[in-house]
């Protein structure tokens, strides 16, 4: 993504979409489909069928920029398609994460306590 660019959110789209749409459908998608202004200061991730491919677009002050990666012996981990809801939010780190090829679905991070006292 562009350097200091500041992401407040990530949505990834749950389901694959077809790789030959570019800028124009995507951001029709982002706004249309899932009810979200491409213009946020938002990343919106899309996946291929095969899983070995990913676009993020995302708004940089005057114009829309489309981000790609092509895996090519490996595939991305995705959540699993759900019918309450086309995507998935995530933050900033967990988009790294997820393009370095962890699987942020399959491992949970430690349990946060609260306690009132230490006796």
């Amino acid at each position: 993504m562009h350097p200091g660019y500041n992401i407040q959110a990530v949505f990834l789209c749950r389901a694959s979409i077809d790789f030959r749409k570019s800028i124009g459908a995507l951001s029709a998608i982002v706004e249309q489909e899932f009810g979200l202004s491409p213009f946020d200061q938002a990343l919106y991730a899309f996946i291929n069928r095969r899983f070995d491919r990913l676009k993020i677009l995302y708004w940089h002050r005057n114009g829309f920029c489309l981000w790609y990666k092509r895996l090519e012996s490996d595939k991305f981990a995705w959540p699993a398609l759900d019918a309450s809801s086309l995507t998935v939010t995530i933050n900033a780190r967990e988009i790294e994460w997820l393009i370095e090829g962890f699987d942020l679905w399959a491992h949970t991070p430690h349990k946060t306590l609260n306690y009132s006292t230490t006796t």
